[in-house]
Parts: C-alpha cells; sequence; structure tokens
C-alpha cells in the first residue's frame, strides 16, 4: 500500500515500487489503448458540460472513507456539473478486479493505480493509463510535490523502469509502517514502550508470559508478513543495502542480515508471539481486532490510525520501530498512497484531471488532517488527537534522519507470492529462513534477467 508522506522533502523516498503479477500483465500489443498525453488541455471543468465521473478507489477505512466522502462533495458543490459515480473496493480486490476492468470497453475515468512493476508499470506497459505530464504543466503537480514523491509516481515507456520518467498518478496521502501499542495493557504488563529490539524481544516475552498475544497480526494475503518483514529487516541491515535491494543495483536476498530477519519472524512464530492461526486471518481484520483487545503490539500502517484512534481513544499508541541500539536513529518502510491516475480510455480526461488536482490540492491536506490521516504535503492545519500526533512526530524523525525505506513487494512483479507465500510457510514452521530467502532470491534473479 501501500505509502511516504508528508511533510517536508523525502529525499531518499526516491522510487518505490509494488505488487500483482506479471503473470497478469494487462493488455497485448494488439489491443493496446491509446495513451498518448493530449496535444492540448483545459482546466475549465464548467465547459465540460454535464459529466458523470467513474473512480475507483480503496478508500473504504473509516478515517479514509471520511476523507474521500467529504473531497467527493466539496468538489461537486464546486463543479455542479460534475457526478461523481465512485465504486469503492478494499485494496485486495481492487487489485484483483482493476486489470480486467482498465481492459474493458467501458473503464473508469480515475484509478487508484498502485506504484510498482507489478501494477503501474504493467498498466504503463499495456498503454492503460494516460501520462499526465501535460496536465502537470497546467496544474504545476511537480511543484507542489516533492521530487521524491513524484518519482514514485513515475513510470518509463514500455513499463520498463520507476522511479523515473514520465508521470502517472498523483497521491493524496503518505504513510509509515510502525508500531501501534495497547497502552492499557503494556501498563498493566509493567512495560514501557520499547525503545530497543532487545526491550522489544523482553516486552513480547513478558507479554506471552502474562497470557496475552504479544503481536496482532492476520496474513491470509501474504503482504502483510512481507510487511513485517520489512520493519524487522530494516532494524538489522543498512538502510542502504535495503534500498539498493529493492531498486535492483545491488546486494542479495541470501545476504546474511536479510536472512538473520526472516530467522526472527520463525524465531517469534515459534514462541507464539503472533495471533494464533495468523495465516487464515484477513489484514484488515487485524486491526478491528486488536482494537477489541487482541494484542499488546500491532505492526501496521498510518492508514490504519483514525479507525484505531476512534475506537481505542487514548488507549492506543504510535512509535516508529526499534532502534538497533538505544539513542540509534531507526528506519523502516514508508510511501505515499496509492497514486490518483486517468485511464486512457476516458471520455472526461480534462474533468479527471481537475477532480486529481482538487483531490490533492492544499485544501485536500488539511482536510486529510481533519479526517485523521497522515496528508503527503504540509498541511495548514495541526493534528490534534493524540495519536495524530505522535504519527505525525514519527514522520518529522524519518524525514530528519532519511529513515524511510521502500516497500518490498515492489522488487518484482510476482514477489508477493514468490516471497510472501513462503514467508507464510515459515509462520506456519514448515519453511526454513535459508529456504524462505532462497525462493526470494530466485524470483529477483529472473525478474532481473528479464528487465
Amino acid at each position: 500500500m501501500p505509502t511516504f508522506m508528508r511533510r517536508g522533502t523525502v529525499a531518499a523516498a526516491a522510487a518505490l515500487l509494488t505488487a500483482f503479477a506479471a503473470a497478469c500483465a494487462p493488455g497485448s500489443s494488439d489491443d493496446k489503448p491509446e495513451s498518448k498525453a493530449p496535444a492540448a488541455v483545459s482546466t475549465d471543468v464548467a465547459k465540460a458540460g454535464n459529466v458523470t465521473l467513474t473512480v475507483w478507489d480503496q478508500e473504504v477505512q473509516g478515517g479514509q472513507k471520511k476523507q474521500i466522502e467529504e473531497l467527493n462533495k466539496r468538489f461537486q458543490a464546486k463543479y455542479p456539473n460534475v457526478k461523481i459515480n465512485r465504486v469503492s473496493r478494499s485494496f485486495s480486490d481492487l487489485q484483483k478486479t482493476l486489470r480486467l476492468a482498465l481492459s474493458g470497453s467501458n473503464p473508469p475515468d480515475v484509478v487508484e493505480a498502485n506504484q510498482g512493476y507489478a501494477s503501474m508499470a504493467q498498466f504503463v506497459k499495456a498503454g492503460m493509463l494516460l501520462p499526465l505530464d501535460s496536465y502537470d504543466q497546467a496544474y504545476g503537480w511537480k511543484k507542489r510535490y516533492p521530487k521524491g514523491l513524484t518519482d514514485l509516481n513515475s513510470v518509463t515507456d514500455g513499463g520498463k523502469l520507476i522511479g523515473q520518467g514520465k508521470l502517472y498518478g498523483v497521491s493524496l496521502n503518505g504513510e509509515i509502517v510502525g508500531l501501534f501499542y495497547n497502552k492499557e495493557k503494556l501498563a498493566k504488563l509493567g512495560i514501557q514502550p520499547p525503545k530497543t529490539w532487545d526491550e522489544f524481544e523482553q516486552a513480547l516475552a513478558a507479554a506471552k508470559g502474562k497470557n496475552e498475544i504479544p503481536i496482532a497480526f492476520g496474513n491470509v494475503e501474504k503482504l502483510p508478513a512481507m510487511q513485517l518483514y520489512g520493519i524487522v529487516q530494516d532494524g538489522v541491515n543498512n538502510k542502504e543495502a535495503v534500498r539498493n535491494l529493492v531498486f535492483g543495483s545491488g546486494g542479495s536476498w541470501t545476504d546474511g542480515p536479510n536472512v538473520q530477519a526472516a530467522q526472527r519472524l520463525g524465531d517469534w512464530a515459534k514462541k507464539g508471539y503472533f495471533t494464533k492461526d495468523a495465516n487464515s486471518i484477513k489484514w484488515d481484520d487485524t486491526p478491528v481486532n486488536f482494537a477489541k483487545g487482541d494484542g499488546v503490539f500491532l505492526f501496521g500502517g498510518t492508514w490504519w490510525a483514525p479507525d484505531l484512534a476512534d475506537k481505542m481513544k487514548d488507549k492506543v499508541g504510535f512509535m516508529l520501530p526499534p532502534a538497533p541500539q538505544a539513542g540509534a536513529p531507526t528506519a523502516t518502510m514508508g510511501g505515499e498512497s496509492l497514486p490518483w491516475s486517468i485511464t486512457s480510455k476516458s471520455k472526461n480526461p480534462d474533468v479527471a484531471a481537475a477532480y486529481i488536482n482538487f483531490i490533492t490540492s492544499p485544501e485536500a491536506m488539511d482536510v486529510s488532517v481533519e479526517t485523521g490521516n497522515l496528508p503527503a504535503l504540509a498541511a495548514a492545519k495541526q493534528p490534534d488527537q493524540p495519536l495524530q500526533k505522535e504519527i505525525t512526530a514519527a514522520w518529522g524523525e524519518l524525514s530528519k534522519n532519511d529513515g524511510i525505506t521502500p516497500y518490498i513487494d515492489y522488487a518484482t512483479p510476482t514477489f508477493t507470492d514468490a516471497f510472501g507465500g513462503p514467508l507464510q510457510e515459515l509462520i506456519a514452521g514448515r519453511k526454513s529462513a535459508d529456504e524462505v530467502m532462497k525462493a526470494a532470491q530466485d524470483d529477483y534473479d529472473a525478474f532481473q534477467k528479464k528487465k
């Protein structure tokens, strides 16, 4: 996710990549739709006449849903000639259905197309998305956003490289993958929020000893284990090594620190630190169960914060993952939320571009804060909820220390299955750390040879 965020420069956040399946590469050379940027654009929405704009999004959780509903309402109030036909799906369902929708005869106008080789690059390769550079000249998105953020939504011709090339989307929110914790449970255990991985291990053992679920975890979709692995990997490996590995510029998944990270996950599973039968629990059910009291800690993205704050009030806290040593800077995965893109078959690309401009405007950043989300850019409004303040402070610390690393599912188009599947087996006790990392490297090598 699905995503850097907001405040300030995100230098290190250069090109992140993401997940689908190369075998499902959309389209073919015989049916590629037109994907050239329009020669001329119009920013006058009123001149378009009465328009129904079909928008597909994955903003289904509480705070995200409130955010997009409010922005859609304001957009339609500003442009009464436009009616938004909103189709919302969960992240997983959107990934499963978007390819077919884009290849059909009547695709949506605007979609949230995930970054990376597996989704956006494949859609660009098939000619299914419209390059936005002409609209950028009209609206100035690249002037509004740091280069590191627009690079994340850029792809070269033919979908060969991500992180450069033409712009294919603009994001509204930012994301940090960090550590939520139940303040009430920690207090009962007599434990302070852990500052180092050693302290975290001690906290897990203490929670297990008191018959608490140490880590709330659901992993049906495989991607959650990859995010958890990535957080642990950032704790044992150098952030530059992680970046180079994901971006394909050096390193191996079978390098010592990467195997060590997998071994730690395997050890946690053997010690019973995860929710029972974690591989049978849906990702989106994890924060719901955590809010009900299942788990002392929850690794997850800031996209869960609005719902957790609403349900748990001041009982939930957020922190960056522990540091290797006390006082050392920490690193963790992060990125922008799914970018809003225009489909190449849209009958109303000018209106679609105006919509994207509106929902990523300074006004939209304020709405993001008001609904408990993390805006991609600095907002005029400041958060007032304790959890939101903690997340904002965490983002500031990451920005200061250049601590963002890419989502590892960006590494290849098939990495979610090729690595996520073996990680499920590791958590179930059926594969070793060495076997899991070899599977990751095999998939990685195969993709690098084809690039």
